[in-house]
Parts: structure tokens; C-alpha cells; sequence
């Protein structure tokens, strides 16, 4: 009886088994949340270098905790904050410690304003006395504490305000604020989108100046969309967006002294005509401010030293470039104002180290590869931590390196995406790594030896879940392609037959320094690539020239001709992958969005006779329709470089459409607006071109909310059934014959 019970388990089993190594994905599965992987949220390591904070949310009882562990054992030692024992507030989901860790900002609600701007509700929350005081009744942007944690500085309605945490007066630092005309220490549209970044304003050290940028938005055009709603009549969202070659927010730089009660504009010894301030922030010296200025064009970025003191200012750092200098958050001060600046001057992106005066004391990382992200600086051993594509492009590795650039270590041990994490006394790392086999795992390493001292959350149970649905491996290699080698993955069947001709699907982003081809966990694409290839399809990205992390050059040929080099390279690729015997050249599609969107059009269009099909969402389909910053670092302006923009443009080339075409956009696209969409189908109407489209009402550019995404990727994957699978429709037809006459 017992036998037979085991017996019937593994049969039971074994059944189980074979018939989970057979499920399919569904869009269901992928857009139900079923492959999200689990993380460590809001990640801060404490001031003492021994532990680190992470917030919790416990779904059963709806409660937020902040938490603290410890980092040797990685054992929680106290739970700092709860949501349950606040009876002010229903919860919070985010939260940002003062300077001393004695107070904390709690978030309890926030609503979105463009893509990282927001409205909130905010509390600060003194730990000792378990004192809350809300920041204001009125729903505020930025709120940040001053490193002493007496006052708290936020914008409301275009101006600045800070506010006394232990008196509760409120002081309002400027009041010529207006929607539309003037704003006090919060970016503008096109600052926050290209410069990514909102909070315009910063503290220094001893608490009691605010250096702030004022945009004067006057004179740039606005824009206006449509909102439809639910009601019986529409609104309308109005706001300032500098196109390319049109006017810009004047901006200009301020300060003002709490101690005192004075507002001043703060001036640099060079006069500017046309500028950006993509970047302020206070030094380690109270009354010395660095500031970067930037041109129009791009090409010139400098680096200032303010001295509020004396109101004088220092030139001590100049970066040229023959076509665009990155801008980054890389500035980093040391305990002597000497600073850390990361530049691609010598070809790559690498490490320098500058004196307070704007002196190289030396560059610090050399190589044919890129440095990808700065760490930190440990003043103690003299040592800096960063990421790089030392080990491949595709992938990411921790490093450390002397100050001098010498005896450099790579931390990290397994091949992959890793990113980490250091303790604030850089004794440990939290490295997360994932890669196209393994999904995101935690853990905790030592920063001298990068050895795993233990392993803190790992997404096995996701592993298990994929394991049990037909998917195949993600091949990477490299295709030469117009005398180059290039990045690329691509996903076959898992039933591949070499004998057998497949439609080939290809994705592709393309913008400059971007990077599709990584060896890093699935996106939420990949599950969908996934289920195209056990549908039938092969599926294949390729990063062209244009793309980042092969070195300045490779990324900036592009430079002044957005689509031209990049959509040659998907052209030939194509050509390149349709001659595999494998591949059936007949049938080839290419989709994107938003960069790749503008791609896809444009290859479909210009390579007639390699595309069958193209699905473009959300794209630019002129340059002359994008925003000024971004657009101009590429191309400078349209009236100084019309060809450029008008040669690669797809609207400019849709009479040359021979194949299937799907136009997507979402009509509250605040970034890529829907006039890009509705200049391209006018263009094909009068061009005689059928084709086909859909606008989702409301919907900003990622196009999400409810069952938006199912209902896009649905009909995405209808189009390419439709156009490149009927061949695949004929041979399951043959095969289910097959099976009726055996």
C-alpha cells in the first residue's frame, strides 16, 4: 500500500513536471506581474558604517516599517519607524534621512507631475522624541532638511519656502513665483527631462544659505494637450516646452542668507549669452558653491567656485569636446576640496582626480573601456570604488583603485550585471548581480577582497517559476556589420530545426549612449520575446554605432545626423541575418519606442526592401518636434543644421513605405508629444500609404494604467502574427492535418 502511494507520488511528479516544462507564456502571465522580481527597497546605509535601513511593507496588516539590520550578521536589529505606531498618517512609502540620522522624511503621498517630478504630502518624523510635524497642509515638491535638522526647505507653486521644524514658522524666500512665467528652486520641463533632475536648489554646511536657479519661462513657447477624462467636456494641460531652436527658460543663479533675510543674484566672472546650469551643489567649505554653466551647443561645459563670502568666483575647470560633453552627478568633493570628476576626454569615460583649484593631480582609471558608475571615495584607504565594462561592454563589474591609480581590484566575481552598495565607512558592499540566466540576488561582500560574506535576498523562487515555461536562451555575440563589430543577442525557438526558415523579429532602442544588448536579468520585453519565439519566431537586437560603452568615438559618429548611421547599421543587420539559412529573409520585422520608434519608422521606410513590417510606438518622427536640450546636444540647431534634421527625419520619407506599418502614441505624451504622430499620418495620407495606427487616450509615454499594456502588447502581437506569421499559420495547419490522417 505504501509502495503504491510513493509510486503514484512520483508518477504524479513526474507528470507535474513534464507539464510545467510546457507551459507557454501567456501576456497574461507577463502583464498580471507573475515574473516581477523582489528587491531591497530605499536601501540607506547608516552614518556608522555598521548598519543599513530598508523599508518593509507587510501586505497582511498594510503596515510600512522602516527597519534596520546589521550588516555582519545581517540580522534586523530594530525597527525604526512604523507605520502602525503613527496614528497621524495611514502609512508612507518612502523616506529620506536628515544629515545626523536623528530625523526622517516620511512620504504618505505623492501625485505625479511629469516623469520624476511630484506633488506630495511629506512628515518629518523626529526617532528620539517620536515627534511628527507635517510639512505643509498644501501638497509641496522637494522637501529637503538642512544638514543641521532644524529647518526643512521645499517649493510650492513656483516658489521657495522653509520652514522652522521647531517654532513652525514658515518663510517664504521668494514671491515672484507664477505657473508658466517664473520658478524658484524646482527645474523647468526640459531641465528635469534631459538633465534629470528636479530639486534646483541646495543647502551648505552650515545650514543657513540656500543657493537656488530661477527660470524665467516667459519667452518659451508653449504646448498644450488635450485631456479627455470622463467628463462631458475635455481640459487641457498647458505648458512651457522649449522646442529645438526655440527659445529656452533664461535662467539665472541666487542666493539667499536666512541669517540676514537676503535674496541676491549670484554672478560668474564671464558673461554668457546663451547657457544652462545643469548642476549646483554646495563643497565641504560652507561659503564656497561649485556650479557648472554650459552653452547651447553643448560642447563646452565649466566648472565655477563661488565664494558667498568674498562674492567672487573661480574658472577652475574647462571640458571641450568636438561635439557634446556629458553631463553627470559625478562631482565629488574630498575632505581637502579636492574633487573627483569623471570625463571622456582621453576617448573613454574615466576617473580624474583635481586639486580645489582646478589643478589634475592625476587620472586615475585608464583603459579602452568605460567607467559606468562612481561609488565613493574612502578617505581612509585612500581608495575609490566605481563600476566599468572592463570585462565586456555587456557587462558590469565592481572595482576598487587607489587615489594614485594604482592596485586595482575587481570586486566583483561573477560574470554578469553587478552594482552595489557600499556601507558609509566602505567596509561592506551590497552587490546586487544579476544575468540572462540569474535573476537579481543580494549580496554582501567585503570591499577589500569583494568576497561574499553572505547572501541577503535572492529571486530563486522567480528562477523556479521561469524554469517551469518554455523559453530558450538568450544567445549574445557580435555581428560585423559597415565595418564594425557589434553587440547583439538573439532568442530562438526551443524547438529550433536549422533545416527550418524562421520569421526574424528585431528589436532595437538605437539612442545615443544607450544600451540594449546586456547581459543582465529579463525585462519585462524579454518575456514577451520569449513567448514570440516558442510562437515561432526569432527574435534579435543589435546595438549600432551611436549606442554607449565602446568609447566616445563610436558613440558620437552620429553627431549632427541623428538616423542615418543607426538605421544603416539595422539595415544591414538585417541583410546580415536574413542570408542565415535559418532565416527567412521575406519576412523580417523591426519595432521600437520613443528613440527606437523614430528607428523602426525609418528603417521600414529606408530599407523597403529588407523590412516587412515595422511597429513604431511613441516615436519622434521629426526633430524639429523634440525638445531643445536634448535634441541640440545631438544636432544642434534645425536652423543651423536643417539637412540633418530633415534628411533622417521618417515623416520626410514616408512615400517609400512598401511594407506593414503600426503607429502607436498615447495622447497625453508630455515628453514625445502626439503632434509627431499626427504629422506622420497626415504625411502618409497624402502620400497614398495604408497603415495602420492606434492612440491610447490620456496615456503619457510609457502608455500604462489599468489594462493598457496588455491591450498594447495584444495588439502588437496581432500585428505580427498577422504580417510576418502567415506562413506559421499554414504550417500549424499541416501539422494538425498530419495528426488527423495519422
Amino acid at each position: 500500500m505504501k509502495l503504491r502511494h510513493f509510486i503514484a507520488i512520483i508518477g504524479f511528479l513526474t507528470t507535474s513536471l513534464i507539464y510545467c516544462q510546457n507551459q507557454q507564456i501567456t501576456l497574461e502571465d507577463i502583464w498580471s506581474g507573475a515574473f516581477r522580481t523582489e528587491g531591497m527597497q530605499a536601501l540607506h546605509s547608516m552614518k556608522n558604517g555598521k548598519q543599513y535601513s530598508v523599508l518593509n511593507f507587510n501586505r497582511t496588516t498594510r503596515t510600512a516599517t522602516i527597519d534596520i539590520y546589521d550588516y555582519k550578521t545581517l540580522e534586523k536589529v530594530k525597527t525604526l519607524v512604523s507605520s502602525a505606531d503613527i496614528a497621524e498618517i495611514q502609512g508612507f512609502f518612502d523616506y529620506t534621512f536628515s544629515d545626523d540620522e536623528l530625523q526622517v522624511i516620511l512620504t504618505t503621498n505623492e501625485v505625479p507631475v511629469f516623469r520624476r517630478s511630484r506633488l506630495g504630502e511629506y512628515y518629518v518624523y523626529n526617532i528620539a522624541s517620536k515627534k511628527l510635524t507635517k510639512v505643509s497642509d498644501d501638497l509641496v515638491q522637494e522637501p529637503t532638511l538642512s544638514p543641521d535638522g532644524t529647518k526643512i526647505a521645499y517649493g510650492f507653486e513656483n516658489n521657495l519656502y522653509v520652514k522652522d521644524l521647531s517654532s513652525g514658522k514658515v518663510m517664504a524666500l521668494t514671491s515672484d513665483g507664477e505657473k508658466n512665467k517664473i520658478i524658484n528652486g524646482i527645474t523647468d520641463w526640459v531641465y528635469e527631462e534631459e538633465f534629470a533632475f528636479v530639486r534646483a536648489f541646495d543647502w551648505n554646511a552650515d545650514s543657513n544659505q540656500i543657493a537656488f536657479i530661477r527660470f524665467d519661462e516667459t519667452e518659451v513657447p508653449e504646448f498644450s494637450m488635450d485631456v479627455f477624462g470622463s467628463g462631458l467636456y475635455q481640459t487641457q494641460q498647458v505648458f512651457k516646452y522649449p522646442k529645438a531652436g526655440e527659445a529656452n527658460s533664461k535662467v539665472s543663479l541666487h542666493l539667499y542668507d536666512l541669517n540676514s533675510e537676503k535674496l541676491q543674484e549670484l554672478k560668474v566672472d564671464k558673461a554668457y549669452a546663451d547657457f544652462y546650469i545643469p548642476r549646483l551643489e554646495w563643497t565641504n567649505e560652507a561659503n564656497v558653491l561649485s556650479v557648472q554653466y554650459m552653452n547651447r551647443h553643448q560642447d563646452e561645459l565649466d566648472l565655477w567656485m563661488i565664494d558667498t563670502k568674498t562674492m567672487t568666483s573661480d574658472l577652475v575647470l574647462e571640458e571641450k569636446d568636438k561635439a557634446y560633453v556629458d553631463v553627470t552627478f559625478n562631482l565629488t568633493f574630498l575632505e581637502d576640496n579636492s574633487f573627483i570628476w569623471t570625463s571622456e576626454k582621453d576617448g573613454y569615460n574615466h576617473i580624474y582626480h583635481y586639486a580645489k583649484d582646478g589643478k589634475l593631480i592625476n587620472q586615475v582609471t585608464k583603459g579602452n573601456w568605460e567607467v559606468t558608475n562612481y561609488y565613493g571615495f574612502n578617505e581612509k584607504t585612500n581608495s575609490i570604488y566605481y563600476q566599468s565594462v572592463e570585462n565586456g561592454s555587456i557587462n558590469r563589474d565592481i572595482y576598487s583603485i587607489k587615489l594614485n591609480g594604482k592596485n586595482k581590484k575587481r570586486l566583483s566575481k561573477t560574470e554578469g550585471t553587478n552594482s552595489a552598495s557600499f556601507s558609509a565607512d566602505f567596509t561592506y558592499f551590497i552587490n546586487t548581480h544579476s544575468s540572462a540566466t540569474s535573476p537579481p540576488e543580494y549580496t554582501l561582500n567585503n570591499s577589500k577582497s569583494g568576497e561574499v560574506v553572505k547572501s541577503i535576498k535572492d529571486n530563486d523562487r522567480l528562477a523556479q517559476k521561469v524554469g517551469d515555461f518554455v523559453t530558450s536562451k538568450k544567445e549574445f555575440s557580435t555581428i560585423n556589420v559597415n565595418g564594425n563589430d557589434l553587440n547583439m543577442w538573439m532568442i530562438k525557438p526551443a524547438n529550433f530545426d536549422a533545416t527550418k526558415a524562421y520569421p526574424l523579429f528585431m528589436y532595437q532602442y538605437s539612442g545615443p549612449g544607450s544600451q540594449q544588448v546586456a547581459n543582465r536579468w529579463n525585462g519585462t520585453n524579454d518575456y514577451w520575446y520569449q513567448m514570440l519565439a516558442q510562437q515561432g519566431y526569432i527574435v534579435a537586437c543589435v546595438d549600432g554605432r551611436g549606442t554607449g560603452f565602446k568609447g566616445a568615438d563610436f558613440k558620437k559618429v552620429t553627431q549632427n545626423e541623428l538616423g542615418k548611421y543607426e538605421v544603416e547599421d539595422q539595415i544591414e543587420a538585417a541583410k546580415k541575418l536574413g542570408a542565415l539559412p535559418y532565416v527567412d529573409a521575406t519576412r523580417i520585422g523591426i519595432w521600437g519606442w520613443s528613440y527606437g520608434g523614430f528607428m523602426s519608422s525609418n528603417a521600414l521606410f529606408k530599407g523597403n526592401d529588407v523590412f516587412k513590417m515595422a511597429i513604431a510606438v511613441a516615436p519622434v518622427t521629426s526633430w524639429r518636434f523634440y525638445d531643445s536640450i536634448y535634441t541640440e546636444r545631438y544636432m544642434t540647431t534645425p536652423q543651423e543644421n536643417p539637412s540633418g534634421y530633415d534628411e533622417n527625419s521618417p515623416i520626410n520619407h514616408v512615400g517609400k513605405l512598401e511594407g506593414d506599418f503600426l503607429l502607436i502614441h498615447g495622447s497625453g505624451d508630455d515628453n514625445v508629444h502626439l503632434q509627431n504622430t499626427m504629422r506622420m499620418v497626415e504625411a502618409l495620407i497624402q502620400a497614398d500609404k495604408q497603415f495602420e495606427w492606434m492612440i491610447y487616450p490620456d496615456k503619457n509615454h510609457g502608455i500604462y494604467g489599468g489594462n493598457t499594456r496588455l491591450h498594447l502588447y495584444k495588439k502588437m502581437t496581432n500585428f505580427i502574427n498577422k504580417t510576418l506569421g502567415d506562413k506559421l499559420e499554414k504550417n500549424k495547419e499541416e501539422k494538425e492535418a498530419s495528426k488527423i490522417k495519422g
